[in-house]
């Protein structure tokens, strides 16, 4: 059985969020830096349910686990990262 390799488009998308390369571009510029303390599900910016499944993901180490680590990182980094 394969794992299923998702992208940070497809992030975004189950998200709710915009999708495209510019509206990434721009969540992360305006949404970064991350303070080291914070867990990513705990930023005031998500709502309820995108909090709850990034949480889910993460703890369950589930498909979407990779692709959430690497917009944790960038919300870390900030748009220059």
């Amino acid at each position: 059985m394969e794992n299923p390799q998702h992208s940070l488009p497809a992030l975004f998308k189950q998200l709710g969020l915009a999708d495209d390369p510019t509206g990434i571009d721009q969540f992360i510029a305006s949404h970064s830096p991350l303070k080291p303390e914070l867990h990513l599900a705990d930023a005031f910016f998500w709502s309820e349910s995108q909090a709850q499944l990034l949480r889910d993901e993460i703890l369950e180490d589930a498909d979407w686990a990779d692709v959430v680590d690497r917009l944790d990182v960038m919300l870390r980094k900030g748009r220059a990262g």
